[in-house]
């Protein structure tokens, strides 16, 4: 049965009939999990289970479980701190937070392939620069070299687990003072400025293959392009697959969120995104417009699922083999 783009949420704590029958459309391709989902550690590794036993391949399950206030699962997992409460650490003690990052790293990704969850989408590599509450503390440090290093930490810490790592927001969100929840923010910088800022983390963590997938911000670059980030050809294709050399998988963020709805309804920003270079495409929160989705949409019989995007899927004989750092 074909995997299709689309990665949607779900209701409530149990699949419904439904869900099922949703979750069984070729449209559909996994499930990201909030906090809506969420009872105990038993009731979520049984829903995971439920989720993944209705397609052969198992459809890939995904959260936001980056520590801090972006935490779906409290009762039962670890506390995550902050990204941000790292950063501070390493202005003190540089080495220790490095170890502390890489462990935070491992201890959220074990916990939740305990469950079943294929990946959080993390971590937050945009830079802190104060102008937003969005991201914060949910950033690492408002230096790019910082950044990078520490994020570097942490996904070394998240592949010992044995999960693959999710960068966000390309081409970086630290600069807009508009949250694209609400609306469509809009960064007049060039892009040199860009590149001097708030690209050297993905620059430098796709250099050193520390990213197995980048999910795009709703921010519009004007000087750049007039399409938001994530429904950018200019900015997915030629600068982040074929300047930046990133290989691996493209995932956008919510379609249902306020910096895409200027990209007409939900099937044509679908279809941009798709067109633009995102490999899948996430709706989060608006059932009805789901099941929209599912009942007009056909899978293109050519959509390619790709080896890097089946490695977010499959599970490698030595993944899980660690059990502590």
């Amino acid at each position: 049965m074909m995997l299709g783009p689309l990665i949607v949420g779900i209701k409530g704590k149990f699949l419904s009939d439904e869900d099922k029958a949703l979750l069984q459309q070729p449209l559909i391709g996994g499930v990201i999990l909030f906090a809506r989902n969420y009872n105990d550690v038993d009731q979520l590794r049984a829903l995971v289970l439920e989720i993944k036993s209705l397609r052969t391949p198992a459809l890939w399950v995904s959260v936001d479980h980056e520590g801090g206030r972006v935490q779906r699962f409290i009762n039962g997992f670890t506390r995550l701190p902050d990204l941000g409460q790292l950063g501070l650490l390493y202005e003190v003690d540089p080495t220790a937070a490095l170890v502390k990052t890489r462990e935070w790293g491992f201890t959220m990704a074990q916990e939740l392939l305990a469950v079943g969850v294929d990946m959080s989408f993390a971590p937050v590599i945009d830079l802190n620069k104060n102008k937003l509450s969005l991201i914060g503390d949910r950033s690492f440090h408002c230096q790019p070299d910082i950044v990078t290093i520490m994020a570097k930490s942490w996904n070394e810490g998240v592949h010992r687990a044995g999960m693959k790592t999710c960068g966000k927001h390309f081409p970086g969100h630290g600069d807009v003072t508009l949250d694209s929840h609400d609306g469509l923010p809009v960064d007049e910088r060039d892009y040199h400025s860009i590149e001097a800022e708030d690209l050297i983390p993905f620059t430098q963590l796709i250099k050193e293959d520390s990213l197995d997938a980048i999910m795009p911000a709703h921010i519009v670059f004007p000087r750049v392009d007039d399409r938001p980030a994530g429904f950018s050809s200019i900015w997915l294709g030629d600068i982040l697959r074929r300047q930046c050399g990133f290989k691996g998988v493209i995932i956008s963020d919510d379609l249902g969120m306020g910096g895409a709805m200027g990209m007409g309804n939900y099937t044509q920003r679908l279809q941009a995104a798709l067109a633009s270079g995102c490999d899948l495409v996430l709706l989060c929160n608006d059932h009805p417009a789901i099941a929209e989705l599912v009942a007009t949409t056909a899978v293109d019989a050519s959509y390619d699922r790709s080896a890097s995007i089946m490695a977010l899927y499959g599970k490698k004989e030595n993944d899980y083999a660690t059990t502590e750092y």
